[in-house]
């Protein structure tokens, strides 16, 4: 945090407090103890930070371009083609193939060091506060690599996301409740419009943990009927809403929503993936050479659940000793990598059907792999997805690669892992809850899944 302030990273002050910072509570926090820059920190931090990299003279940016899949040892042929070290023993990650999403050309990237910091897989849900990106792409390459996935049954429902029939929704911080707002009934509900649900769900009311919150949303909407429910801070002063909360305030109020005379209509949505590329705390994963960060791994900060504004901490944390672990490392010798083939592949003649493919896949993960499950939606679910993957598996060995290709490729990957994970799982814990399973076992273990070596 303090090499942050040191970076520029303008976090609200507070004169009055020990450290001259703000700090924030959130959902299953006891203490102030969150540092924020109003109420869009990951913002602030990402821009300070990419700011610095534009700026840094070492460093090269590729913008436009989507990584399809690494490159590692034991997928190359010692033919006598490709020069450089043996090509036996422990595979190990040489760089990866990359696309140009403007020219469609796709390159060879050598690398004695690979990071995968792609982020979640929320785009895998139909409702998500996710940007559209977050497709699970480093954790689907990372599998077909070779590397172990852990707990991607694990994936946490936001439970405040703007519900706008005609507006892309976004994320409501969950520092809106911290600071006093409250869940009610909307006026759908009838008699019990305006109602607090949340006591009646748990003794912590809106400062539950976001599970227990989310839960308690999904089960007053489906059992009244209603598209969503009212997060209400405006009885607090329109100053106070306007310092804590501006950028929320202004979006709100372009829909047409005075948040400081009236409730905000939330829904849950998927906002975060616990799971992810089994690694350590400098990022390492099974294949050397290969690293994943942030939201792309599992580094067991997070167990069955995240505690609010601890991913952006992983992400810092584990990426700086994943770049101490990076520069202390000796020097490789890369192999001569074959460049990328498209000599058996046309151009496709059919792209409605990834768009249809992504919105089926979208939905039915929504209706069976959701806030609450059961083994036969999981089943089902299961079922549809081998159909899916088959499909999707043939039309990329078929046609040539492109980013809605590729995106729904490493989805149907990540749902595959997701629904097979969570059927491992016979318990209801953290962010898992089975109607068939609904007691925790006594021990916690992770669900560890291993590929097959190709």
């Amino acid at each position: 945090i303090e090499w942050l302030i040191e970076q520029g990273v303008p976090f609200t002050r507070d004169e009055t407090a020990e450290l001259g910072f703000h700090l924030t509570r959130e959902g299953g926090h006891s203490q102030r103890r969150i540092i924020h820059a109003a109420d869009a920190t990951g913002h602030a931090v990402q821009v300070t930070l990419e700011q610095k990299v534009r700026a840094h003279p070492n460093i090269s940016l590729f913008e436009h371009h989507c990584a399809i899949d690494v490159i590692t040892s034991d997928k190359l042929q010692p033919d006598g083609v490709h020069s450089g070290p043996a090509l036996v023993g422990q595979p190990r990650c040489y760089g990866l193939y990359v696309q140009d999403e403007k020219s469609g050309k796709v390159q060879t990237f050598e690398a004695e060091h690979t990071v995968l910091a792609t982020g979640g897989a929320g785009k895998v849900y139909l409702y998500t506060t996710n940007p559209d990106t977050a497709t699970g792409d480093g954790i689907a390459m990372a599998w077909r690599a070779g590397c172990r996935v852990s707990n991607m049954e694990f994936i946490q429902f936001h439970p405040t996301c703007l519900y706008h029939p005609f507006a892309k929704s976004f994320l409501i911080t969950e520092a809106v409740r911290g600071e006093g707002g409250l869940l009610k009934l909307p006026p759908e509900a009838g008699p019990a419009a305006g109602t607090r649900f949340m006591p009646a769900h748990d003794e912590r009311g809106e400062l539950a943990p976001r599970d227990v919150v989310a839960r308690a949303i999904d089960f007053e909407m489906k059992k009244r009927g209603l598209d969503y429910v009212h997060l209400d801070i405006s009885h607090q002063s329109p100053e106070f809403i306007k310092e804590h909360f501006p950028t929320i305030y202004a979006r709100c109020l372009e829909l047409g929503i005075d948040i400081t005379k009236e409730a905000i209509p939330v829904v849950p949505a998927v906002h975060f993936t616990c799971g992810g590329v089994v690694t350590d705390l400098a990022g390492r994963t099974d294949i050397p050479g290969l690293y994943a960060v942030g939201e792309t791994a599992y580094t067991g900060l997070h167990g069955a659940n995240r505690l609010a504004s601890n991913s952006l901490l992983e992400c810092l944390v584990v990426g700086r000793a994943c770049a101490h672990q990076i520069a202390a490392a000796p020097s490789v010798d890369l192999p001569l990598l074959p460049a990328w083939d498209e000599s058996r592949v046309t151009n496709a003649d059919e792209e409605v059907v990834i768009a249809h493919n992504w919105d089926e896949l979208r939905r039915f993960m929504w209706n069976y792999v959701g806030i609450v499950r059961t083994t036969k939606r999981l089943e089902r679910a299961q079922h549809r997805i081998k159909l899916l993957k088959e499909e999707i598996d043939e039309y990329y060995r078929n046609f040539r690669v492109t980013n809605d290709l590729l995106e729904l490729r490493n989805l149907v990957e990540v749902a595959h892992l997701i629904v097979r994970s969570a059927l491992s799982r016979h318990e209801s814990r953290g962010l898992h809850f089975s109607r068939d399973y609904p007691d925790t076992l006594p021990k916690a273990l992770p669900s560890v899944l291993t590929p097959r070596r190709r």
